[in-house]
């Protein structure tokens, strides 16, 4: 593998600080910032206080640590907000809003189960640029490009798309009509499609077609949605006789939540490759740089999405079940032998594509029992030798198959994709 450019891991002492991930993991022009809790750095416990206060704390730790990189929260191109209580989002959003006063990210938020930590009510991890790059690429002074279309819901919290470099990340997208401005009615099937809707008029606002996007993200209320879900996404990818031709089928993470905005029943994000690249980087042909799909017979297979899709200096990899590859079936033990096999699952699919393990710069992690936590611990550090990549855990109610976890990863590509060198 071409290790020309470096990972950098950082901690601050004026952040929460974990033993099993790191608070930011930079690669090329991206930066991976940790799930942070309301936790106060200084005693290392829970702050005094409700939901407020705890949405302040959280933001508090990521500018901590964005501070501490010599970056500002405008750098922010996206929010991810994890609430236990979705009645608690509108109090959050006034508050998250105070952070970023000119600056809207891209903006997910959902609610969960449970939280690593008890009395938490809210956790939240970000993305941000990272235009200095890592070494040895030379600083450079990358446009941010934040565009809106008035054919797709718009909210003054979020920008409904932030380019920056050679990735683009899409807000999720809830089943609202945006010439009413109200949740579509019907049941599951019209939430889905017109999410998916939402995402594509965004990306045809700007040029892009459905097949530049790497990874998906749904967030569903109900595990037994998931096959209707699934026969509409069907209908969304391949979206072009290109892709069709390959099948190409972006990484994939579909996750059970406890309740979303608007009592909706579904939402879905995406992350778009951006072969243009932003400002001051040359315009190349959209297509100039390749997706680069690759699937494995060592990992479980999935009909509905690529197990890791590359893009220039990232890799995204789709969502793992503890699926022994070799039976097609669960593996029938606990909580660590199930933690194993999904590592082994994305070890396999790094390997196959001629990576290591310390490559991955975010894990995604989702747990039934937060009980658990302690085996995931143990199984998590002993799959990275170098510095451990940044972390967001959350629970969940159900997982596919009576699983009892599910992980996904980003990976880092140093030697890009054609035609990169």
């Amino acid at each position: 593998m071409d290790n020309r450019i470096i990972k950098v891991s950082r901690n601050t002492e004026k952040a929460p600080v974990s033993p099993i991930s790191t608070q930011s993991v930079a690669f090329s022009h991206y930066n991976n910032i940790s799930a942070q809790l309301p936790i106060d750095p200084a005693t290392k416990t829970l702050i005094a206080g409700g939901i407020e206060q705890q949405a302040k704390q959280c933001l508090n730790n990521i500018k901590m640590i964005v501070n501490s990189i010599q970056h500002t929260m405008s750098d922010v191109v996206r929010i991810n907000v994890y609430l236990k209580n979705i009645t608690d989002l509108d109090k959050v959003n006034e508050v998250y809003a105070s952070f970023f006063p000119l600056h809207r990210p891209t903006y997910t938020s959902l609610a969960v189960a449970d939280l690593p930590m008890k009395g938490a009510l809210v956790q939240m991890d970000a993305v941000i640029s990272n235009g200095e790059g890592t070494y040895p690429q030379d600083p450079c002074d990358l446009v941010k490009l934040t565009r809106n279309s008035v054919n797709a819901p718009i909210t003054p919290l979020s920008s409904q798309t932030v380019a920056f470099s050679h990735y683009n990340h899409i807000s999720a997208q809830l089943p609202i009509e945006p010439k009413s401005g109200n949740v579509v009615t019907g049941g599951i099937k019209e939430q889905t499609q017109q999410c998916l809707r939402n995402i594509k008029t965004i990306l045809e606002s700007i040029d892009v077609p459905m097949d530049d996007i790497v990874k998906t993200n749904i967030h569903i209320t109900k595990l037994e949605d998931l096959q209707a879900v699934d026969e509409v996404y069907k209908t969304f990818f391949p979206d072009s006789s290109i892709a069709r031709a390959v099948n190409y089928l972006p990484a994939r993470s579909s996750v059970v939540v406890e309740g979303l905005a608007l009592d909706a029943l579904v939402q879905i994000d995406a992350t778009v490759s951006h072969g243009d690249g932003t400002p001051p980087q040359l315009v190349e042909d959209r297509h100039g740089i390749v997706i680069k799909a690759t699937n494995t017979e060592k990992a479980p297979l999935n009909a509905l999405s690529t197990q890791s899709v590359a893009f220039s200096h990232y890799n995204n990899i789709s969502a793992q079940l503890p699926i022994d590859p070799s039976i097609g079936k669960i593996v029938a033990s606990g909580a660590k032998e199930q933690a194993m096999q999904c590592f082994e699952n994305i070890k396999a699919i790094v390997e196959n594509i001629d990576h290591v393990m310390d490559d991955i710069v975010k894990l995604n992690i989702q747990l039934k029992d937060m009980n658990d936590l302690c085996a995931l611990e143990e199984v998590l550090r002993s799959y990275f030798n170098d510095s451990l990549p940044t972390l967001t855990v959350i629970g969940v109610s159900s997982l596919p198959y009576n699983s009892v976890i599910q992980i996904d990863a980003i990976m880092s590509n140093a030697e890009g994709t054609p035609p990169n060198k």
